[in-house]
């Protein structure tokens, strides 16, 4: 062979090279995105943290973890892959082992989202069963719930699990406290006016249903978790199967071809 077509043998057919340069260009930008997605979560905008770490179930924000790393991984990948493209057989070579091991991480980070996603969003007995144990505890752990309760509660206008029910059907920490006479919920179940005044602390208490909220917040509580595990998961398949696994896939064929 002349050099000049060896030196065309060794950087590949300039197709297969272009659309390997293309599909690199876009690993990185969605790893940006990626990236950007799994902070956000990581982050707890919703502030229910503490329903999973007390209950041991916080792998969501483990595979949330794990995804900040594929996606800044995935950037890094997508430069380095164009790179490689012009050098050789060695960096190709080691573009392709590193797009596998994190490939095996980002399918981790969305198996763990979602089995943990699910486990949450389908098991409101839990939640319930949390609520009651720990609300109005004095523990750590059962002030710190305390005070996430009595945010979602006053924020999202609900009360309890399920309903108000859940506190008179049920024995709990609060109860313990409070006689069903005095308190049959947190006056936080109670309806408020606009500067957040109880509109009849009796009418409350008897549960007259003008003057407490009715609905549950486990509604707020499913979407709030679901919707972090989902967006991990969904941004991960996306990037993994529909993205690199194609791009993968065609950098080993044009590897064997240099």
């Amino acid at each position: 062979r002349t050099p000049q077509r060896q030196n065309m043998a060794e950087k590949g057919n300039p197709l297969i090279v272009g659309v390997l340069i293309l599909g690199n260009l876009i690993i990185l930008m969605c790893g940006i995105a990626l990236y950007a997605e799994t902070v956000w979560v990581t982050a707890d905008q919703y502030k229910v943290y503490p329903i999973l770490g007390v209950s041991g179930k916080d792998d969501v924000y483990a595979g949330a973890w794990i995804a900040i790393f594929c996606g800044f991984a995935f950037f890094c990948l997508g430069v380095f892959g164009i790179v490689a493209l012009a050098r050789g057989r060695r960096l190709p070579l080691m573009y392709l082992v590193l797009m596998l091991i994190v490939y095996i991480f980002e399918c981790a980070s969305c198996i763990t989202s979602y089995t943990h996603r699910d486990f949450v969003v389908s098991n409101h007995r839990m939640v319930t069963k949390q609520m009651l144990t720990f609300y109005a505890a004095p523990t750590a752990q059962g002030r710190e719930l305390t005070r996430m309760w009595d945010r979602i509660m006053m924020e999202q206008q609900c009360c309890g699990a399920t309903g108000p029910l859940d506190w008179v059907n049920h024995t709990s920490a609060f109860r313990s406290l409070y006689p069903e006479g005095l308190a049959p919920w947190p006056f936080l179940c109670c309806k408020r006016d606009p500067n957040f005044v109880i509109l009849s602390p009796e009418g409350c208490r008897v549960g007259h249903v003008d003057y407490i909220n009715t609905k549950g917040c486990f509604e707020h509580i499913e979407n709030a978790t679901g919707g972090g595990g989902w967006r991990v998961g969904s941004m991960g398949l996306t990037e993994g199967l529909s993205l690199q696994c194609p791009v993968m896939l065609l950098a080993m064929y044009h590897y064997t071809t240099l």
